[in-house]
């Protein structure tokens, strides 16, 4: 028996008419699932199943030349279709040979039927200038990506390592910085970023004030100055160190004590000398971290993350490669591994856990 789908159903009880069944024979495929509203359908959301030259139609089962011609019997639009079945709205849903035989068809009608050609010309006109894709991209903002575009989307990165993703975010970021920092130069009429920060240090402003001045976050340039100029950075730096009541002064209490003259010379010695991380340095200078991470960015020190474990991590597998003989624990696994031994022999040998000679050995 022919199945009347739900929204067939909402048709007739609005229509008054007896909802329309597709003429053909039953469905050949199995019910896939169903959605929300109750409707069965017969391929999976999200793709387009073919035969040959024929296509599933994902409402009823049945093999097809196009599917969007026998949609009317459904009573439904090729949008409906495409939204209902998480298809992107250029999706075909004809068979290949349908395809070309329409292709053939309209490309005989570009040539003799003038109302196409103006048509084809104004489209293309349209592409050129730009605005189509603008159009494209405004009707399509804010609109739930369909599920065979998150497909296609999650195969395409699958092939990429994650390494290459995160280097493409950094090189877009540093990108996006370095163009910002040219308009905002040009606006104000010098070459680059790093003459607008001398002259107006010079004049007494703050990275701050300069910042704002552009219409950037308050903090933009004490994030981003060192990796665009380091020298205008140390200018800007010092200046601030200098000036009464600046980014420095509330340190100089606490330094004083413990026998430093300045922040720099503090923080190098404490976070890569001692190293402490960035919250033990607050609790010992009585400021919070922000203001330590804000100082290392300030004086051209950059942030060590886990600094103390890290620092501790280094000189355990130092002292375990010299207590082997041997320059580095990776070099020992390596010649262990060579001459035959095992990780369990490796490990009563070195005093240490199997897991973590693996980890240096790889």
């Amino acid at each position: 028996m022919t199945e009347v789908t739900a929204r067939q159903r909402a048709d007739h009880a609005v229509s008054g008419r007896a909802p329309r069944r597709p003429a053909g024979p039953a469905p050949l495929r199995s019910v896939a699932g169903c959605l929300p509203d109750g409707t069965p359908f017969y391929a999976p959301v999200g793709e387009v199943v073919t035969d040959g030259d024929l296509v599933v139609c994902h409402l009823c089962g049945r093999l097809l030349r196009s599917v969007t011609a026998h949609l009317r019997g459904h009573r439904w639009t090729k949008e409906q279709y495409c939204a209902a079945f998480g298809l992107e709205q250029r999706q075909s849903l004809e068979g290949s040979a349908t395809r070309k035989r329409r292709s053939a068809a309209f490309s005989a009608r570009l040539i003799f039927d003038p109302a196409v050609r103006a048509g084809s010309a104004a489209g293309r006109a349209r592409a050129r200038s730009g605005s189509l894709t603008r159009d494209a991209a405004a009707a399509a903002r804010g609109r739930p990506l369909p599920e065979q575009r998150r497909r296609k989307a999650a195969r395409a990165l699958a092939s990429v390592s994650a390494e290459a993703v995160a280097a493409a975010n950094r090189a877009r970021a540093a990108r996006h910085v370095a163009q910002t920092a040219a308009r905002v130069a040009s606006q104000a009429g010098y070459p680059a970023i790093g003459d607008l920060v001398r002259a107006r240090v010079a004049d007494g402003a703050s990275l701050a004030a300069i910042s704002r001045e552009a219409g950037l976050h308050k903090d933009w340039l004490s994030r981003h100055l060192t990796e665009l100029d380091p020298a205008a950075a140390r200018i800007a730096a010092a200046a601030a160190a200098a000036r009464p009541g600046g980014a420095d002064s509330r340190w100089l209490p606490v330094l004083s004590r413990l026998g430093f003259a300045d922040v720099g010379s503090y923080l190098l010695e404490r976070h890569s000398g001692a190293h402490l991380t960035v919250n033990q340095i607050a609790a010992e200078a009585g400021v919070s971290h922000h203001a330590v991470q804000s100082a290392l960015r300030r004086h051209g020190l950059a942030v060590q993350a886990y600094a103390g474990a890290r620092h501790a991590a280094s000189q355990r597998e130092e002292a375990v490669a010299a207590a082997l003989g041997f320059a580095s624990v990776a070099g020992y696994v390596a010649g262990r591994r060579t001459a035959g031994w095992t990780w369990a022999a490796m490990a009563a040998e070195s005093g240490q856990p199997q897991s973590w000679l693996r980890r240096h050995g790889a």
